[in-house]
């Protein structure tokens, strides 16, 4: 007989290592490694599969409309790519206090009460807990809660008849007992996740699971939790304001980088129909160091302030900081507008943040980013009605972006009437002193 191997894996990252390590080479977490037996291989394999797969012709596989289940937010059905489908596995995570929890209870409440039956499996919190919970939010009654850590005695009582919406919360509460291991260790959750998973694709039910997240900011928990499900959502940004942004990091149903904007009020999340209104908001006379960002976030374009300081840098390095911003594309900017526009930056730190919390990474921004410098470190604002977007080459030259023309009437839409783009302006030193100028 082989012998059986053991893998350990990382609590925090999920590394694989074939021994133990103090330290992981990964997150660099200490004393994270715990044990788990390997996937079996070769004639071992054979002999546990016990089966044989029989391969089918695309062409012979009957082709069928899923019907697509309404969660009652128009917005969060948008980022789910038109609504929830049946047989799928969501993963919901985010910091403490993001609104995970209220997030999922209110999604519950909306789909009892159309008719369908949901089961709420909760591992952190009594059903007294839970009806308070739901009694602040207004959540429906016909939600059912079952209180149980064990995933495989509520999967057994849910085979007599399954739900169309199962809610588990949190994935690192719950366990299997065939896996000897400590409910939240790695194999535990990869365990449960397959089980899940398995579970919803043969019944049809879609599934909805909570995951924590580390001190680091990602969900706690093997890599394979993210590759497992069908869809990531993540909650991003400042959890401490009024609003909370959801994120769809992973979506097989639909596209990815789609947002949901809610605001947290004392009666649950409410849904914001335009998020470029809240991005925005409180944006009035602005001093120098401002420009608005026409940013294309999944599909839908959405109006954003980049906000910069510079100054005189206080100690001999100076510092680069970039808040909801890729850092690594601010020092190609910096760099550009000292060779290209003569900006003498290079004994000066540079801050800068995108207001409202949102991450914007695509090279759109570019432009955005480098008037907000050229206005912070000339002093002059920009017009109040300007907005901009555009990619920076690193000869000075804007290149076009995607869909500028949804960019644009975005931006018409909301009062915007100058427009930097790459149409409009050849270069950025042309750019800087359109925009610039006195």
């Amino acid at each position: 007989m082989a012998k059986a191997r053991t893998l350990f894996f990382c609590g925090s990252c999920g590394f694989e290592s074939p021994r133990w390590l103090g330290r992981c080479p990964a997150c660099e977490t200490w004393n994270s490694f715990a044990a788990a037996p390997a996937a079996p291989k070769g004639a071992a394999a054979r002999a546990v599969s016990g089966g044989t797969a029989v391969p089918v012709r695309l062409a012979d596989v009957q082709e069928t409309a899923i019907a697509r289940m309404s969660s009652g937010i128009r917005e969060f059905d948008a980022v789910l790519g038109g609504g929830i489908v049946p047989g799928s596995l969501t993963l919901v995570g985010g910091p403490p206090g993001a609104g995970k929890s209220t997030l999922v209870l209110q999604l519950a409440s909306f789909v009892a009460a159309s008719g369908a039956r949901v089961v709420y499996v909760c591992g952190e919190e009594s059903p007294a807990q839970i009806t308070l919970r739901a009694a602040r939010v207004h959540a429906d009654r016909e939600i059912l809660v079952i209180a149980e850590t064990n995933l495989r005695a509520v999967l057994d009582a849910l085979e007599r008849e399954t739900p169309a919406l199962l809610i588990v919360d949190s994935i690192q509460t719950v366990w299997l007992p065939e896996s000897e291991s400590y409910a939240g260790s790695v194999t535990q959750i990869r365990d449960t996740t397959q089980v899940l998973m398995e579970f919803a694709k043969r019944r049809g039910c879609a599934a909805f699971v909570v995951g924590h997240v580390t001190k680091e900011g990602a969900i706690a928990g093997p890599r394979i939790l993210e590759h497992l499900v069908d869809t990531v959502l993540y909650f991003e940004g400042d959890t401490n304001g009024e609003y909370r942004i959801l994120r769809a990091y992973k979506n097989r149903f639909g596209s990815v980088d789609e947002i949901c904007v809610f605001s947290m009020h004392a009666d649950g999340l409410h849904e914001v129909a335009n998020p470029s209104d809240v991005f925005l908001s409180g944006r009035g006379e602005r001093p120098s160091g401002s420009c608005v960002v026409a940013s294309i976030v999944g599909s839908r374009p959405v109006l954003v302030e980049v906000q910069a300081l510079v100054g005189e840098a206080a100690y001999g390095t100076p510092r680069r900081l970039a808040a909801n911003l890729d850092p690594q594309r601010l020092a190609m900017i910096v760099a550009i507008l000292e060779r290209r526009v003569g900006m003498n930056l290079g004994t000066h730190d540079i801050y800068t943040s995108v207001a409202g919390g949102l991450r914007v990474v695509e090279p759109a921004a570019d432009l955005g980013i480098a008037l907000a410098i050229g206005s912070a470190f000339r002093d002059v604002a920009l017009p109040a009605d300007a907005a901009a977007f555009g990619e920076l080459g690193l000869s000075g030259e804007l290149r076009t972006v995607l869909a500028e023309g949804r960019r644009e009437g975005e931006c018409r839409k909301l009062g915007f009437r100058t427009l930097f783009t790459p149409r409009s302006q050849r270069d950025i030193v042309h750019a800087i002193d359109a925009a610039l100028r006195r």
